[in-house]
């Protein structure tokens, strides 16, 4: 990480408000191209053939379409930012072409998938099954991205609030609804978290912690790592192949099932925090898909395959 680097990234926090997740895709992402163009001087000395060669290498290293459009949106904007500082008097990255690629459909889980990892979280019995049930609900109920749910003060929530007030990408606000069943497992959730820890073998025990999700890791809570890995082992026991099931996976579920139940694009939009609805549009593809299969299979005037 050059100084050069960290004086971008101070720029994208202070002046455009860039939140730590993106700033932190930017450092790798300009680390990364550092790294590889170090025998050619580094970023500022790199001429446009060594840019361009850089970026071709990225499909041989293996990395996606998506990685590699943004590893050439982060340095564009970093030599941008270097012009306009007098570091460099031309842009080396402006006949990068974005790359071609076809936006994947979000996955999701049927209705059914849902209601199975639930029954079977809620079947189990200790602190972990309820905190996990706790965490599935909330994701599920409410659209929030994984890093909004388990950054959650217990004060958010003490309350037994209908509405939460989250605050996502860009420091955006936004208020998100809370359904019965989701409040009734924080309820159960903070029942056992307020019991004060004893010495038993659990590890997972809660611990004192301003976080509604606490942990003994360095943040302070529940790592979205562990999340997944919780959910890995939920769903092989509820029977579904753990590789279709995440905690943003979760998120899709919630906006594919309203979509599919009538809800407005712009109200999905909305509650999942996007600040383009292009980037909601695509569940109306899934949930198209969805009703599709569901008249070829039911209609009594469906093809037979």
């Amino acid at each position: 990480m050059t100084p050069q680097i960290e004086a971008f990234l101070e720029m994208m926090a202070v002046e455009r408000d860039a939140s730590k997740h993106t700033l932190a895709a930017y450092g790798r992402d300009l680390a990364d191209a550092e790294l590889m163009l170090a025998s050619k001087g580094g970023l500022l000395k790199a001429e446009q053939e060594d840019i361009e060669a850089w970026y071709a290498n990225l499909a041989v290293r293996g990395l996606s379409a998506a990685t590699a459009a943004r590893r050439r949106a982060s340095v564009r904007q970093f030599y941008r930012f270097a012009m306009g500082e007098g570091w460099r008097k031309d842009d080396p990255s402006r006949r990068l072409d974005a790359p071609k690629h076809g936006r994947p459909l979000p996955k999701s889980l049927s209705r059914e998938e849902i209601d199975a990892l639930m029954n079977t979280v809620a079947s189990q019995d200790g602190a972990a099954a309820l905190r996990l049930l706790a965490l599935v609900e909330l994701t599920y109920a409410s659209g929030m991205r994984v890093s909004e749910v388990l950054g959650l003060k217990l004060a958010a929530v003490q309350r037994d609030p209908a509405y939460l007030i989250i605050t996502g990408k860009g420091n955006k606000e936004r208020l998100v609804p809370l359904n019965t069943s989701a409040r009734e497992a924080v309820k159960a959730w903070l029942a056992v978290r307020a019991k004060p820890a004893n010495k038993s073998k659990d590890r997972e025990k809660p611990i004192d912690s301003p976080w509604l999700f606490p942990s003994h890791g360095r943040s302070g809570h529940l790592t979205p790592r562990r999340f997944a890995q919780l959910l890995d082992i939920a769903a092989a026991a509820a029977g579904i192949d753990p590789s279709r099931i995440s905690p943003h996976v979760l998120r899709h579920a919630f906006a594919t099932h309203l979509l599919e139940g009538g809800a407005d694009l712009r109200v999905v939009q909305t509650l999942l925090g996007h600040s383009d609805i292009s980037t909601t549009q695509i569940y109306t593809h899934v949930a198209t898909d969805r009703l599709a299969q569901v008249v070829h299979k039911s209609h009594p005037l469906a093809r037979k395959n």
